[in-house]
C-alpha cells in the first residue's frame, strides 16, 4: 500500500517514517505563489501513486525557525532532507527541476536501501528491532533548537538594555546631586546670613544693611529657580527622547528673552568678573516658539557658558538672520571648548565629558536643549568660538508674517 500522506510539520510528538525517501515542500500565504503550488503539489501525488515517498508541507509564516534552519531566501522550496546529501530546489520551475532530478534520487534510494540490508538489525536491550530515527522529526528539534537560542539572545539584549537602563539613572543621580551642590550651598549660606542677622524681637536686620539684605534675598530665590530646573530637567529628560515635548508656539522676541535670562543670570558673571558682548540686529525678526521651553534652551547654554568661562574671561551671545524661514542664535564660551570628537555626543542624554566627571559637567542641560530646539524643527549644534572654547548654535522658525 503506498502512502499518500500530506501532514503538516509537528514538533509535538516524535513521528517514525518507512519512507526512505523524505521531502519537504516549503510554502507561504502570497496569492501569486498559490497556484506555482498547487501544481507543485499535484505533480507530487502524481509521483507518490508510483513511488514511495514522504512529504510534509510546511508554512514559512508558521513555523519561520524551520525556513531558519534550512536558511531559505525564497519560496516556495521544494527540499530532500533523506537520503543524505541535502538538496533545495527553489525558484519558478521547481517541477522541471524535480523532473530532471527524480532519476537520480530514486538512484540514491535504491543505493540506501542495498546498504541497509547489508547491516543486520540493530537489536535493543528488550529484543525488538529499533525503528528508525526519522529525518523529519530530527529538524522539527532543530528548528525548536533554534528557535530557543533565538529567544536567549533576545533576553540577553533585553538584560544589556536594563542594565544600561539602570547605569544610566545611577549616572544621572549621582550628576544631579553633583550639580545640586553648588546652588544648594548658595542657598543656604544666603539663608543663614539672613537669619543669623534677623533679630524677631524688633522685627529688623542687625548689621546688614537693606541693600546687602535684598541682595541675599534675591541669591535665595535664583538658586532656589536653578535648583528647580535642575529637577525639571531630570524629569523632562527621563520621560524618554522618543515622546515629543509638548509645545506652545507663539510670536516672541528671542532678543528680548535673552536679555531677561541675561539679567537673571548677572549675579554669576558678574562674581566671575567675566565679560559679556552682544550681538542681537535690532532688526532680528521674531520666532514662531515656546518662550517657557526657548527660556530653557538659553538658561541651559548661557548657564554652561558661564561655569566653563574662566574669572576674567568672554561669554558672547549672537543673532543671525540665516534664511526667510530660519533665525540662528549662539552663544559662546572662552573656556576649554568640545573635543571635535564629543561634539555629537555631547547632546546625548548618557554622555558626559571625562573631565566632567568630578567637576560641574554639562549634565543632562543639553540633551533637553537638543530635545527642545528639535521639536520646533530646528537644529542644535557646536563648534570652535573664534577666542577659543565652544560656541553652541541653534536655528528656530521665524513668525510668519
Amino acid at each position: 500500500m503506498l502512502k499518500h500522506d500530506y501532514m503538516q510539520a509537528s514538533q509535538d510528538q516524535p513521528n517514525y517514517f518507512e519512507a526512505p525517501l523524505q521531502l519537504l515542500l516549503f510554502v507561504d500565504g502570497r496569492p501569486q505563489s498559490r497556484q506555482q503550488v498547487q501544481r507543485i503539489r499535484a505533480y507530487l501525488k502524481e509521483l507518490q501513486a508510483e513511488y514511495n515517498f514522504e512529504v510534509q508541507i510546511i508554512d514559512v509564516g508558521q513555523q519561520p525557525y524551520l525556513a531558519e534552519h534550512f536558511k531559505l531566501v525564497a519560496t516556495p522550496a521544494l527540499i530532500k532532507i533523506h537520503p543524505e546529501p541535502k538538496q533545495v530546489l527553489a525558484g519558478s520551475n521547481i517541477i522541471a527541476q524535480l523532473k530532471n532530478w527524480w532519476p537520480r534520487w530514486q538512484a540514491a534510494v535504491d543505493a540506501y536501501l542495498k546498504l541497509q540490508e547489508d547491516f543486520q538489525e540493530r537489536i535493543d536491550d528488550n529484543g525488538r528491532v529499533s525503528p528508525p530515527k526519522s529525518t523529519i522529526n530530527s529538524v522539527a528539534v532543530s528548528a525548536e533548537l533554534i528557535k530557543l537560542s533565538d529567544e536567549i539572545f533576545h533576553l540577553k539584549q533585553e538584560k544589556e538594555r536594563l542594565q544600561e537602563q539602570l547605569q544610566f539613572k545611577d549616572r544621572v543621580i549621582a550628576m544631579l546631586a553633583h550639580d545640586l551642590r553648588n546652588p544648594l550651598t548658595a542657598a543656604a549660606i544666603a539663608i543663614e546670613t539672613l537669619q543669623s542677622n534677623y533679630n524677631i524681637e524688633v522685627g529688623e536686620f542687625q548689621r546688614l544693611k537693606p541693600a546687602m539684605a535684598a541682595h541675599l534675598l534675591k541669591q535665595a530665590r535664583t538658586q532656589a529657580k536653578i535648583i528647580d530646573r535642575l529637577i525639571a530637567d531630570l524629569l523632562q529628560v527621563g520621560r524618554g527622547s522618543d515622546k515629543e515635548l509638548p509645545i506652545i508656539p507663539q510670536k516672541i522676541e528671542l532678543g528680548q528673552l535673552c536679555l531677561e535670562v541675561l539679567e537673571e543670570l548677572r549675579d554669576r558673571y558678574t562674581a566671575k568678573s567675566q565679560t559679556l558682548e552682544t550681538d542681537i540686529p535690532s532688526d532680528l525678526p521674531c520666532v514662531y516658539a515656546d518662550p517657557e521651553r526657548i527660556r530653557q534652551v538659553l538658561v541651559n547654554l548661557l548657564d554652561n557658558a558661564i561655569k566653563y568661562t574662566p574669572s576674567g574671561g568672554k561669554i558672547t551671545v549672537a543673532g543671525l538672520h540665516r534664511t526667510t524661514q530660519k533665525i540662528q542664535f549662539s552663544v559662546g564660551d572662552t573656556g576649554p571648548g568640545i573635543p571635535t570628537e564629543s561634539r555629537d555626543l555631547i547632546f546625548e542624554n548618557h554622555f558626559r565629558l571625562q573631565r566632567d566627571q568630578s567637576t560641574d559637567g554639562y549634565g543632562i542641560g543639553l540633551c533637553l536643549c537638543q530635545r527642545i530646539v528639535r521639536s520646533h524643527y530646528g537644529q542644535i549644534w557646536v563648534d570652535s568660538s573664534p577666542n577659543g572654547g565652544a560656541w553652541f548654535h541653534f536655528t528656530l522658525p521665524v513668525y510668519p508674517f
